[in-house]
């Protein structure tokens, strides 16, 4: 596996190459970005991971300096599931000017869900992923849905951009007990790990009683919310939305998602599950 650090040498790379399936990541990387590498190889014929932690995505107060930063060990990780390239830029290669001036600007669902509590995320979310397409031109790009929003919102600016790439979704990773895999789960303390499958299991009670017929919305989501704000979680939100636009759910779409958000102790925690009917 080749490790490329600039963006000419990528391009060179990419020159001499088919089909090229691409996954971009922050690194620090768990199973559940296993999985999405095995997504891109069922796609391509070569692979190219990323790794870069997006100073534009991270809010004042958030955990961008203390993010993890494990490239060697992320990089065994990557050549033993024969991924051929794992671009690695720093932050003066994407990013050559203190400011970037010119970013994609997502529609209102920007600053809805996590948008409310993060703002400017997801404007810096579809920046770099934009600059990242533009530098790998790859055909496919794979992205989990445990970031249903993330994911809604790239999906909606390769439509509207006309951008020649295909996006894949890939279900959630999750551990035996349910909790969905993510980079924060190793912020959470003992005790918080074993209280955090909490989380999935109070969307999958919404989503059982949804599955039957369910309607009432906001009753299923206060209840869920009661439930984690008592047993300690400070709860962002829990919502019902429709799964193909993230529009508000009437009631009688056939495929929705339920999202959550909620803190438990420092460790900020998002998960979601679909439901069919």
């Amino acid at each position: 596996m080749q490790i490329i650090r600039t963006i000419s040498e990528l391009r060179a790379w990419r020159a001499t190459r088919g089909r090229v399936a691409f996954v971009p990541t922050m690194g620090n990387l768990h199973e559940g970005h296993m999985a999405l590498v095995r997504a891109a190889r069922a796609n391509a014929d070569d692979v190219a991971v990323s790794i870069f932690v997006n100073r534009l995505q991270f809010g004042q107060g958030e955990d961008f300096d203390a993010y993890p930063r494990t490239l060697q060990a992320d990089a065994d990780k990557l050549s033993d599931l024969g991924v051929a390239v794992l671009f690695a830029p720093d932050d003066a290669e994407l990013y050559p000017h203190t400011t970037q001036h010119y970013n994609v600007e997502p529609p209102g669902l920007q600053n809805e869900l996590c948008g409310r509590f993060r703002p400017g995320h997801f404007r810096g979310v579809a920046t770099v992923v934009l600059k990242l397409f533009n530098i790998v031109k790859a055909d496919v790009a794979c992205f989990g849905k445990k970031d249903f929003q993330q994911l809604t919102i790239i999906r909606n600016m390769v439509e509207e951009l006309n951008l020649d790439i295909q996006i894949v979704p890939v279900d959630t990773g999750r551990a035996a007990d349910g909790l969905a895999l993510s980079s924060r789960n190793a912020y959470l303390s003992a005790a918080e790990r074993a209280q955090a499958p909490q989380l999935y299991r109070e969307l999958c009670t919404i989503r059982d009683a949804l599955a039957v017929g369910r309607n009432d919305f906001a009753a299923l989501e206060n209840n869920a919310v009661a439930a984690l704000n008592a047993q300690g979680w400070q709860v962002d939100y829990v919502e019902i939305r429709c799964a193909a636009d993230l529009g508000v759910a009437r009631g009688d779409e056939r495929h929705m998602v339920v999202l959550a958000a909620a803190r438990l102790g420092q460790t900020r925690l998002i998960d979601n599950v679909e439901v069919e009917r």
